[in-house]
């Protein structure tokens, strides 16, 4: 198991996983969300080839409409 931080909150997760599985897991809608991966922001393209691993930084962003 490695653990990382998803949110500012520790989580563990099975080797491998890729950003997109846990944004299955987690139940993330796809279309209203943005990833940074270690401070870097991950295009959507990639959320399937970016595999976490031992104390990597996640932060699920959401997008807001208003006006």
């Amino acid at each position: 198991m490695a653990k990382i931080q998803l949110n500012g909150k520790k989580i563990s997760i099975k080797p491998k996983t890729t950003i997109y599985q846990l944004i299955k897991k987690f139940k993330y809608n796809n279309k209203k969300i943005a990833i940074e991966h270690n401070g870097i922001i991950i295009q959507k393209a990639n959320y399937k080839k970016k595999y976490l691993k031992n104390n990597d930084k996640l932060e699920v962003v959401y997008f807001i409409g208003g006006g």
